[in-house]
Formats: structure tokens, sequence, C-alpha cells
């Protein structure tokens, strides 16, 4: 994983802490650069997670904020069947181009 940027995507984040033990393993393996996306964060859990990583895109932080869902219309978990799928419909992807 050295000399690879790598892309955490979370759909929300309500305290942060999940994402930041994300980052702590991460960076463990000593990536280039960590880039961390998120939908609607509140802004404590911007604060930290700016001073963590290398660069926080954050899509938009709504105020008040509330909850993670409270800008969805429908907020399912998603299963570890879908992320299996998905992760071979990714692969598969990138090996025809």
């Amino acid at each position: 994983m050295r000399e690879k940027t790598v892309i955490l995507v979370d759909d929300g984040i309500a305290t942060g802490s999940t994402m930041l033990a994300a980052v702590a393993a991460l960076k463990q393996q000593q990536p280039a650069r960590i880039v961390v996306a998120v939908q609607q964060p509140p802004v404590e859990s911007c604060d930290e997670m700016h001073q963590a990583v290398d660069e926080l895109v954050v899509i938009s932080r709504p105020e008040p904020f509330y909850s993670v869902g409270q800008s969805y219309e429908n907020l399912r978990p998603t299963s570890n069947e879908e992320v299996q799928e998905l992760l071979r419909e990714s692969r598969h992807l990138a090996q025809d181009t």
C-alpha cells in the first residue's frame, strides 16, 4: 500500500470514531496519502478528521446536524453480500481496462 493514495468513503459520519479507527489502521500500512470523502458530517467530526488525514472531502454539511440519515430518503444498510458483489464487479471492470 506504500506509495498509493487511499480514499475512504462513508455515506455519513456521526461521531467519526469508526472512520478514525479505519484511518489509524490504514496508517500502519503507510500509504502515500489518505483521503476521506463523506456525505454529511457534523462540524465537530470534521475538525478531528481533518487533522487525521491528508484531505477531507465533504459533499454537504447540514445545519443543524441531527443524524446521518437526515439527507437521505432511504438509508438502508448495505449487506456483506452486496459489498462482495460490488468488489467482484469492480475487479472485472479493472481487468477490462
